[in-house]
């Protein structure tokens, strides 16, 4: 598994790297000294996992995984432990003290980690659930809330200018992107764009009802309430066979 070590502690990054030779599955591939060299690094290695200190010069771990299209999967590595609820918020697989006891070390990593082709066949299926990538997700980052959402849980989007409400369980926070930016990464055949500010997820759709002028009235789960225009209902009904 490649792995890139974000940390402004040049000591904090070679003693990490020290506790990992002790598992030859991770391939270190690269460090960072800040959130912005991060990011740099992040790209042109894409890493499939990175180990994130939270305070650096340039800004925090929370603010790299917010620059992030689709984060890879995070290990946060820290002297502080009241970042930890926002870290499990994120849906980072762990978070380590300093000084990294490797027991710990090894207990995060295997909740990332392939299973040994020597692992029983019954193991519980969670272990394979545990360790499969961040795709299919979205992490939003509102203030001082943060969260790591399956965009199958998301119920709708709503433009707010350049920026997108998100509705998901009974949370509505901002998503410091377009409508039209997420359009491009959603997938056609569960999410459509009912009008120029909203984009449903069709899988949440739990009622529909005639509106004035040929356009539809969809009652979304959470019981929301959003109109569409006759010309996407039109599509709409093509597209499910109404």
């Amino acid at each position: 598994m490649r792995a890139l070590i974000i940390d402004d502690e040049r000591l904090a990054r070679d003693e990490l790297r020290r506790l990992l030779l002790e598992h030859p599955q991770v391939e270190i591939v690269g460090e960072a000294a800040g959130v912005q060299e991060g990011l740099q690094q992040i790209a042109r290695l894409s890493p499939e996992l990175i180990f994130l200190d939270v305070q650096m010069p340039d800004g925090s771990g929370f603010d790299l995984l917010t620059a992030l299209e689709q984060p890879p999967a995070v290990i946060f590595t820290t002297a502080y432990d009241r970042y930890a609820i926002r870290a499990f918020d994120v849906s980072a697989l762990d978070y380590l003290l300093k000084p990294v006891d490797p027991p710990r070390l090894a207990q995060a990593l295997q909740k990332r980690l392939p299973a040994p082709a020597s692992a029983s066949a019954s193991a519980p299926a969670v272990t394979a659930a545990a360790s499969a990538p961040p795709d299919g997700k979205v992490f939003i980052k509102d203030g001082e809330r943060c969260w790591f959402v399956a965009l199958d849980d998301i119920v709708l989007f709503e433009s707010e200018g350049n920026y997108t409400r998100v509705y998901f369980d009974h949370h509505r926070p901002l998503l410091l992107r377009s409508l039209s930016q997420m359009e491009a990464r959603l997938d056609a055949a569960k999410f459509m764009r009912i009008s120029r500010s909203q984009i449903v997820n069709l899988a949440r759709v739990t009622g529909i009802a005639p509106a004035p002028a040929g356009g539809m009235a969809l009652t979304l789960q959470g019981d929301l309430r959003v109109a569409m225009s006759r010309r996407r209902a039109i599509l709409f009904k093509q597209f499910n066979r109404l």
